[in-house]
């Protein structure tokens, strides 16, 4: 299926490295005008060096100010893609409270202030727009190690929802997709080990991981006029996981 977003401006979060930076790369080859934001500075040069139509912002999405600052400015938003995240595998009875602290706000709070700045652009211009969490098919299922992760995640989805719900009015359409593991350097930080993803492995009825190309497919259709009758939706790319 091809996709045109010609005239459209979209911005994409944690977009230095995995299903960010290879979304906002494909969305920039369909003809959209990119904003890629991410936390180090290095990314974004390489990123701008693959792709020069691209704009560069470097924030960190955890410090709230910071955000507000570096994002006010961006100017008019039709497409918005919160993919930042962060993963900090721990034991239940170990988690921290800084850890707990860090993973909630680049996790949940990052995308509930990102999507207020866009959207309420978006409102007051009329045109409508679509917004697209990135969230994982942990938000469903529990995995040993990943208490918090798995956290986040399910308050993603239901905060997905709840945008959804508000903005729908306004012809905003907010979803998210729920991939399965993807071996970007998070999936590998998680899944390197063969015993554990073979324990992972023979729970996906395709037998394998997501391909990066396979999530952002699936975020290009979710952002696109071929699914403007779909909000509020949790989008599964996990070969059957969640089936099973």
């Amino acid at each position: 299926m091809d996709f045109s977003f010609a005239g459209k401006r979209a911005l994409v979060t944690g977009a230095g490295k995995g299903i960010g930076r290879a979304t906002a790369l494909a969305l920039a080859r369909c003809g959209a005008k990119v904003v890629a934001v991410t936390r180090t500075q290095a990314d974004l040069d390489s990123l701008v060096q693959e792709c020069a139509s691209i704009t560069p912002v470097c924030v960190d999405l955890g410090d709230w100010a910071a955000t507000e600052a570096a994002l006010q400015d961006v100017g008019a938003i039709d497409l918005l893609v919160n993919n930042a995240a962060c993963a900090r595998l721990q034991p239940f009875l170990e988690v921290t409270a800084d850890q707990f602290d860090q993973s909630f706000d680049v996790n949940v709070k990052a995308v509930l202030h990102v999507s207020q700045i866009v959207a309420r652009g978006m409102k007051a211009r009329g045109s409508g727009g679509a917004i697209v969490n990135v969230s994982s098919q942990a938000s469903k299922r529990a995995v040993r190690d990943y208490a918090v992760y798995c956290a986040t995640k399910g308050a993603l989805d239901m905060l997905t929802k709840v945008i959804a719900l508000e903005l729908g009015p306004h012809q905003i359409r907010v979803n998210s997709v729920n991939p399965t593991v993807v071996m970007t350097d998070m999936g590998r930080l998680g899944w390197s080990n063969p015993d554990k993803a073979k324990s992972m492995l023979t729970r996906i009825p395709l037998g394998r991981f997501a391909e990066v190309e396979e999530v952002v497919d699936s975020i290009l259709f979710l952002l696109s006029d071929r699914s403007k009758m779909t909000n509020g939706v949790t989008l599964p790319v996990d070969g059957g996981f969640l089936a099973c």
